[in-house]
Formats: structure tokens, sequence, C-alpha cells
């Protein structure tokens, strides 16, 4: 058996089939060192790869290979520092770690250090999570197609082929083409039959029944095997994949309570949230919206980046999150997703409206509905509104706290932590 590998789309003296092969052994390595990344990084510098060093000893591997043979007599010198059983200390310096000062005696091995693209840390960083409750509910035009079956064709590839088809058809046809000949040889068998037995003297008869038998045979034998007009070829056709429409609604306060520090986290969460919505999911809508005192849907520059501040009313972004939801994205059709970020300070007598927005005109029609408060103080009081929330929608609300930045991604992967079937 022969391979023939095609690097015509490989980098210069590089295999992606053995780089694949080389991520998939150290999986373990890179994901922790994609964790630690991620802790240290700003999320606006996730798209970056990260350079991954793996110590020595886990790359080693076992080696087979011929001894001397025979019998072998070795004398080795005795010590006067350790004797059976003691414990030989690490050697100090020559590490390859750079820590450390110069010594004349110790030696050791450098770790191995390699890079990975930005494409392979996105894939680390957001592996094993997904969107809660995604069904399908809608076809859209989908741009992904899979290969079906789709019968019999007379026209195809060879290598599509159908064997057992082509001699049914091929052996029917003989037996059509050549039935009546085969019913005439059988009579003409038994004729024959009849007067060697009974008129064996009758050579003229004889001699013309053999000659009718020769030209029948000779008929039948004329009808080919296999013919054009036989074969039969496995049909494929390509079916297009179901695909589900989601939109994420993204509900951030700019309020004079939030600080900038507390805007900034909101931001850099909604950033990984948005970046793990857009590599994942290709037909997905994400809608932004701010708030203070009154809500405003708004692209995603301004989301980011906009200095509008106010006093603090959060129902008037779920409001707007439920008119939005009645006029552009029927249940019916659209997966619908939301995530809101607040540092939990709002209007006293409107966090009880909050509640019952969401409980009554939001959850019902929603699949999954995230809040994160981020503050390092105690919960405030939309917190527990929200707990009653989650009360009744056990399966599709989930709420969390922000205390700093370090917090963001073991909080994200809270959130959107894929869950198992059961």
């Amino acid at each position: 058996m022969s391979y023939v590998i095609d690097r015509r789309l490989n980098g210069k003296n590089k295999s992606t089939v053995n780089r694949q092969r080389f991520l998939r052994r150290y999986r373990d390595h890179i994901k922790k060192a994609v964790e630690e990344a991620v802790s240290r990084r700003s999320i606006t510098d996730m798209e970056h790869g990260e350079q991954i060093s793996i110590p020595g000893r886990d790359i080693d591997e076992p080696v087979l290979h011929h001894g001397r043979g025979g019998k072998q007599t070795t004398v080795h010198p005795g010590n006067k520092q350790f004797s059976g059983g003691d414990h030989i200390p690490r050697p100090q310096g020559g590490g390859g770690r750079g820590a450390g000062k110069a010594s004349n005696s110790g030696e050791g091995m450098d770790e191995f250090v390699f890079q990975i693209t930005q494409e392979e840390f996105l894939d680390f960083m957001f592996e094993d999570l997904e969107l809660p409750n995604l069904v399908k509910r809608h076809l859209t035009g989908s741009d992904t197609f899979k290969t079906v079956r789709a019968g019999i064709s007379n026209e195809g590839n060879p290598s599509r082929i159908n064997i057992v088809r082509t001699l049914r058809s091929a052996h029917a046809r003989r037996i059509a083409l050549s039935g009546s000949s085969r019913a005439k040889l059988k009579l003409a068998l038994a004729e024959l039959e009849r007067l060697k037995t009974e008129e064996p003297d009758n050579f003229g008869d004889i001699q013309e029944i053999e000659a009718e038998i020769g030209k029948l045979r000779a008929r039948i034998n004329r009808v080919p095997f296999l013919d054009t007009f036989d074969l039969k070829y496995n049909l494929l056709t390509k079916q297009p994949n179901p695909s589900s429409k989601a939109v994420m609604f993204c509900l951030m306060d700019v309020s004079g309570s939030m600080t900038q520090a507390t805007k900034d986290i909101a931001k850099r969460f909604f950033i990984l949230l948005y970046l793990f919505l857009k590599r994942n999911y290709d037909k997905i809508e994400v809608v932004f919206i701010r708030h203070h005192t009154s809500a405003k849907e708004v692209d995603e520059e301004e989301f980011f980046y906009s200095r509008e501040t106010g006093g603090t009313i959060v129902s008037s972004a779920l409001k707007m999150m439920q008119e939005i939801m009645a006029a552009r994205y029927p249940v019916n059709e659209w997966n619908i997703y939301g995530a809101q970020a607040s540092d939990g300070d709002n209007w006293n007598d409107d966090s009880p409206v909050c509640r019952d927005i969401l409980i009554n005109q939001i959850m019902p029609f929603v699949q999954y509905f995230t809040y994160v408060e981020i503050t390092p103080r105690e919960h405030q009081a939309l917190w527990f509104e929200y707990e009653q929330v989650g009360e009744s929608y056990a399966d599709t609300f989930a709420q969390q706290q922000l205390v700093s930045a370090a917090d963001i991604y073991p909080v994200f992967r809270e959130l959107f932590q894929r869950r198992l079937v059961t």
C-alpha cells in the first residue's frame, strides 16, 4: 500500500497532517497554556496566536533497538558519595530557563517551544462551548450541502457503477432478446431426441433439425452478455443541510453608576461573546442595546466605544429587546438568546418591573438568557429579583458575578459550557 501526501496548500517545509497529529498528542499541554494566556491577556488581544512550551521530559519517546546480544560482563566502579537507594539531587543551574547565575557545573534540557496560530488558539479557547438549547427551526438558504444517494441512473462515473443492478439488467435484456429463440431451440432439441429414438433411419429430417438447432444457438450467442444499455450507476445528489437561525441580544448598562473599569469589564465580556458567536455560527445575528434611563439599539462600533451615560432604568433595555423580538424575530423561526451585563445598580421601583418583563414577555420565547453582575460589593436588588427568574426558568436562565477582568473567561465558560444530552 502506498500513500500520497498533497502538500501544495502547506507552507514551505511544513506538513499540516503532521502538525494536526502533534496538536492532538499534546492537547492537554496546549489547552492549559491557552487558558493561562487568556487570563493574562486582554480580551481584544484574543485573536493572536500563542507560544507554547512543553517540558522536554514529556516529549521523550520509547525506542526499540537491537541489543549487543550474548553474555556481557560489566564492572561498575563504586563511589564515596552515594549508596544504593539514595536520591540524587537535581543539578543546580544549567536548566535552560535563563534563571539563576552562571555556573561551571550542572546540565539540563531546554523545554520544547513552538508557536500555535490564531486559528489553533481560538479552537482550543472555544473548545466544548456552545449556545445552549439550540434547535433547528427553519431552512435559511444554507451554503453547506451533504451528498446523499438518490437512486439509480443510466449515466454516471465508472467508479459508481452498481454491479448487481447492471447484471440484473443485462440478464433481463438477454432473456427478452433471445426468449423466442430459446423456446424454438427447446422444441427442436425435443424433436431431435424423438427422431433419434423412433426414426433413427430418417437421416434427412435429423440433419435438417440439427441445422436448425445450430442456427438457433448461433442466434442466441450473438446476443452480447453485457451492453452499454445495461450499465447502471449509483446516483448521488447534493442536499442542503438544515441551518439554524439564531439571534443574540447584547444588553449593556452604560449608566453613571458604571465606572470606567466596570464598563471595560463589560465590554471585554461582550467582545469575547461576539468573537465566540461569529467564529462558531454562520447563521447568527447580533443585536446591540445600550441603556441608561433609556435604551437604544446601536451598531457594534457605538456599542463598544460610545461614551454616552446617564441614570439607570434597566427595564428600558428589556422592553426594547421584547419589541425587537416581536417585530423582527418570529419565535417559530428564530433561536433567541440574551446576554445582559450590569453593575446591578438600578432605580428601586424598576427591579420588580425587570423581573416581570423577563418572566412574562421574554423567557417564554428565548432559548437562553444570561445575566452578568459586575461588582466587587454585595449583590444589588436586581440580582435578587433575577434569582426569582432563575427559579422559574432554571434550564434557560443563568446569572454570574464578575469581580475583576480575570473572572471573565472562567465565567464565560461556565455560562456557555456544552451540556451533556441525557
